[in-house]
């Protein structure tokens, strides 16, 4: 027996599921299944497991509720790049949502992502004996690791998610780039441009997706394509590009921290909006009104979102795993950044 785990200089430290995982020489998910009375652990590993716990004084208040009672009243978060607008407004939403429905959210955010990042958060919410973890990541590679996670609990996805998608919530984003790109081209604007996210990010390539959809839809072909990094730094460089073009009246940005950035290059460049150039962004940020001139945008309907997965948590710890719901419906909101076309000749697929 080795008793609680000492620090570089020797002094007693709170031992962790790796450290309990690590004497018993098991795994840290198989530490989590006895964690959660899971039936599939063989008695003995169970005995051992435990003899751990036992021994190292691992969090024995938390320890001895799960296994009284096999829950805790938390749900886990992750989330990565919360310094942008909608990963910080989704862990706002599933916070609050999980707090009507009576449960504590402990939340992870992650500056980079990583295998290791990943699975350090994972173990940081296994310690606290989460029942479920909700998962807040839109990079593609991101998404492809915590599908693939082998956890003895249940994980809702939360970003990046697709139609029909089990054990997933998300923001129709194919949808709201067409609501963005189809008002545009109401106004009779036949060659929208847009200003991309990283294409790296699933968020980025739907609302891509939608954009070319609603060209298609109507036969016309779509007008350049730049791409950005969701900075306003990048949109004011995407900016650049596009108001050098004389043929582009209109542009859909993939979020609205690049659209400031595309009005401000419009301006510079003497590309009056909406008068030349129409711009539609994606967010409704808070800002977004007081935008020169008022951004026309797309909200997301983040709290219905926060709603939709803890639903999803809540079943699953009911006994139905697996459920799907459909994606939240996101609105267009009309603003002054958007106006009548100048006539320009028809260009058709």
């Amino acid at each position: 027996m080795s008793g609680p785990p000492r620090d570089r200089n020797g002094a007693h430290r709170s031992p962790s599921m790796a450290d309990v995982a690590a004497q018993a020489g098991v795994s840290h998910q198989t530490v989590s299944r006895v964690l959660n009375n899971s039936s599939v652990v063989k008695d003995a590993t169970r005995a051992r497991v435990l003899a751990a716990i036992e021994d190292m004084g691992y969090r024995r208040n938390a320890a001895a509720r799960v296994l009284a009672t096999n829950r805790s009243g938390r749900i886990g978060m992750i989330s990565a790049h919360l310094a942008l607008h909608g990963p910080s407004m989704i862990a706002v939403a599933v916070q609050e949502a999980g707090h009507d429905a009576g449960y504590e959210v402990s939340l992870v955010g992650l500056s980079d992502f990583s295998a290791d990042s990943l699975r350090g958060a994972v173990d940081r919410l296994l310690d606290q004996a989460v029942e479920a973890i909700v998962v807040a990541v839109a990079h593609r590679e991101a998404l492809e690791r915590t599908r693939s996670l082998d956890l003895p609990l249940p994980v809702v996805i939360v970003q990046g998610v697709t139609a029909g998608q089990p054990m997933a919530a998300g923001i129709d984003q194919e949808l709201g780039a067409r609501l963005a790109t189809e008002h545009l081209l109401d106004l009779g604007h036949e060659r929208v441009a847009q200003v991309t996210g990283p294409l790296d990010w699933v968020e980025a390539v739907q609302r891509r997706s939608g954009w070319q959809q609603a060209h298609a839809d109507r036969g016309l072909r779509p007008g350049p394509e730049v791409s950005g990094d969701w900075s306003s730094a990048s949109g004011y460089a995407a900016g650049d590009r596009i108001a050098a073009d004389p043929g582009v009246t209109a542009v859909f940005v993939a979020n609205d921290a690049m659209a400031l950035g595309v009005l401000r290059a419009l301006h510079e460049h003497g590309r009056r909006v909406p008068e030349d150039v129409s711009v539609v962004g994606f967010d409704d940020v808070p800002e977004a009104a007081y935008f020169w001139p008022g951004l026309t945008t797309v909200a997301q309907q983040f709290s219905e979102l926060g709603r939709h997965a803890v639903d999803l948590t809540v079943r699953a710890l009911g006994g139905e795993p697996g459920a799907a719901v459909a994606l939240v419906r996101p609105q267009l909101v009309v603003r002054a950044s958007t106006g009548p076309a100048p006539a320009l000749p028809t260009i058709r697929m």
